[in-house]
Order: C-alpha cells, then sequence, then structure tokens
C-alpha cells in the first residue's frame, strides 16, 4: 500500500489514475474480503484530520529469550519517480517501506510499491539515501528485491518462521506510515487469521488478481506501510506487509505475505531463476501512457468497440515513438494476441527484456498500422 508522495493532495493520486498515468503510475487497486471492500497497494492519501496514534521506533534493550529484528536502520523508506511524457525532469511516484536483507544492500520489498518507476530512492534512517535498482520481481505474490548501488556494513532484519505464526499471537507491524519518511512507525495487534485467499482489483474493474496463503492481521495498516514489516514477539520478521483497509485512518486490519514465501522468491531471484511469474532485471520499455477504451474515444476513432487499450500519450524518443505511434490510438494486439485489459498489455511488455521486439498492432485516425517495435529499457509501459 504505497503513499502518494509527500504534499499531494488528497484523493486516490498514484492510483492508476486513468488518465496519462495508468500503467507507468503504480498500481494501487481495491481488496475485496469475504464481502468487505478495502484498499490495496496504495489505498486512500493522507487524511490530515485522521491520522492515527502510531509511534516512531526506538531503540530499545531486548529482554532475555528476545531479539531485536528490527534495530533503528534496518527498516527503510523507499520513494519512487518517473519520467513525465514529454518532458526531461522526474515526477514523485509514491512511497513505501523496505528492510534490508543484507549488509550490502539488498532490500525486501513490494512489487507494487516500485512498480512503474523510473528512479527508486531509499533512505535508511541513521545510513543516508542510496538509489537502489531492481534486482527482480514476482508480481504474482507481489515480491520485490532490490540493490542499492552503494552500500556496506548496513544493520539487516532478523527473518523468523512464518510457518510458526498462529491466530492470537502478538505482532508488531512497521512502516512508513502515509510516506512522511524518517524513523519508521509500529503499530502493534495480533493475527487474526492465517492461510488468507484474497481477490484484489482495480477500481475500474479492469483487472484483478489474487494473493493466496496470506497472513491477516488484528492491527492497523496505512498507506505508506507496504513492504514493511510484520514481526513476532522474538522481533523476528515473519510477513511483509501488503494491503490495508480503504480509510485512511484504518480501521485496524491489514495483510501481509508470509516470509518464508517472500524468501523463497528471494532465493529464486538471487540464483537467477526466472520463470513466468518471476522477472529479472530490467523489463521492456514501449513508452506509452495507456487506460481503458472509453465510448467517446472509439467514435473519434471509428471504432464499433471498446476492444483493445486506449494509448493516451506517447513519450517522445520512445520505442512507441519511433515507429510513429501517436496519441490518441488503440493498440489490439500485441505479437498477434489480443491485448483487452491493462494486465494483458503489462504482461506482454514484462515478459520481454531492454532489446527484444514485439509486433504491435495499432489503430488511430489514420487507419490500421502493424510495426515491429524494439523495446528499451524504463518505466512499465
Amino acid at each position: 500500500m504505497p503513499a502518494p508522495p509527500p504534499g499531494q493532495p488528497g484523493g486516490r493520486g498514484p492510483h492508476r489514475a486513468r488518465g496519462w498515468i495508468a500503467l507507468l503510475a503504480a498500481l494501487v487497486v481495491s481488496l475485496a474480503l469475504v464481502g468487505s471492500v478495502l484498499a490495496f497497494r496504495g489505498g486512500p492519501q493522507r487524511a490530515a484530520s485522521t491520522l492515527p496514534s502510531t509511534g516512531p521506533i526506538v531503540p530499545s534493550s531486548p529482554s532475555p529469550g528476545r531479539s531485536s529484528g528490527a534495530t533503528v536502520g534496518t527498516i527503510v523508506d523507499i520513494n519512487t519517480s518517473q519520467q513525465v511524457l514529454g518532458a526531461d525532469g522526474l515526477r514523485p511516484l509514491g512511497a513505501g517501506t523496505g528492510m534490508v536483507l543484507t549488509a550490502d544492500g539488498e532490500i525486501l520489498t513490494n512489487n507494487h510499491v516500485v512498480e512503474g518507476a523510473s528512479s527508486i530512492q531509499v533512505t535508511i534512517p541513521g545510513h543516508g539515501s542510496s538509489t537502489a535498482t531492481v534486482v527482480g520481481v514476482d508480481p504474482t505474490d507481489d515480491v520485490a528485491l532490490l540493490q542499492l548501488t552503494s552500500a556496506a556494513g548496513l544493520p539487516t532484519v532478523t527473518v523468523g518462521d512464518s510457518s510458526t505464526v498462529q491466530v492470537g499471537d502478538p505482532i508488531t507491524a512497521i512502516g512508513n506510515a502515509f510516506g512522511r519518511g524518517g524513523q519508521p512507525t509500529a503499530t502493534t495487534g495480533t493475527v487474526a487469521a492465517v492461510h488468507r485467499s484474497i481477490t484484489a482489483r482495480d477500481p475500474s474493474g479492469t483487472s484483478s488478481e489474487r494473493l493466496n496463503d496470506v497472513i491477516q492481521l488484528a492491527a492497523d495498516v496505512h498507506p505508506g506501510d507496504s513492504g514493511g514489516a510484520v514481526l513476532n514477539a522474538q522481533g523476528q520478521v515473519v510477513g511483509i506487509i501488503t494491503a490495508g483497509p480503504s480509510q485512511s485512518s484504518g480501521n485496524g486490519t491489514g495483510f501481509a505475505i508470509p516470509i518464508n514465501a517472500a524468501i523463497g522468491i528471494v532465493n529464486e531471484i538471487r540464483a537467477g531463476h526466472g520463470s513466468s511469474t518471476i522477472l529479472l532485471g530490467e523489463r521492456g520499455f514501449m513508452g506509452v501512457a495507456v487506460q481503458p477504451v472509453d465510448p467517446a474515444t472509439a467514435a473519434q476513432l471509428g471504432l464499433s468497440d471498446t476492444a483493445g487499450i486506449l494509448v493516451a500519450g506517447v513519450q517522445p524518443g520512445s520505442p512507441a515513438a519511433k515507429v510513429g505511434m501517436t496519441a490518441p490510438a488503440v493498440i489490439r494486439t500485441i505479437d498477434g494476441r489480443a491485448v483487452n485489459t491493462l494486465d494483458e498489455l503489462g504482461g506482454a511488455i514484462h515478459s520481454k527484456v531492454p532489446g527484444q521486439q514485439i509486433q504491435v498492432t495499432w489503430i488511430d485516425q489514420q487507419g490500421q498500422h502493424t510495426a515491429t517495435v524494439t523495446l528499451a529499457s524504463g518505466p512499465a509501459v
């Protein structure tokens, strides 16, 4: 649940804003569970009148039999930026949380925290800031492994065993609540349920995904906490925060990915084992801002239906621009396969690496076109 950039007005900003941002922005969706509607991976933006009473983490001496698994410096703030279409600069995209896995700067976070980012900046309390690159991601399970460009001697979290987590266990959820930066904040609670399956959906209804075997928390989780740590009573990390309530003040509910599953994915990424779900390194980039096709645009282009994906903008100098694609246009197929949802389009491009080619068919006011696009390196699409 990444927060909007600090200072951004309320609403649902980085939320696939169905305009110029779309797949170039972080994916922010809503979550439905047993009839309840909650925000997932982004949620509402800051509500200043209802800020919760979370407090900063302070170093403490662990009691006998307890280990300090999240000392200051092991939980980090992540801020992302994206290239603005038609401009040379970057604009803020969102904020989230991560945790330090290795002394040389491996950072574990959620995929949705860094999805669509052109630039990733990680701030480590007590150790300054550093840029980070994506080593690999698993969008299906919402896990990402980052590497700081320059780091050594960092404190690390203590990884626990999520298979031992039981309903009623006390936990502490730690994250960059509301993307405010500085020392992370902590809220306490208990494990409400284990082995939950939740369905996440885009508020527009154009795409959805399912997360299985997640831990349900009876604890306040807020925008910006995504990628943060869930600690057991021994101070060990047993989960990664991934979802929370739609109300910005929280309603005492959250969801976390079990740490065993996340570390399993991390080990596959470290070993260079890519798969249909695990994507390694930089992904292909076409340079378009996209959104679902609306009836008015379909009529403008002389289309009889709203199939395909609307190109609302094309970045100058991008692979799409080089083959003559202009906005507005509707992408119908990639490599001969129809693309009718943002996920289908993103999946077709994410499956490629920079330098690989795709065949794209699109329709604009001049008619239908087909071209071979050589993908570059960049954000999500």
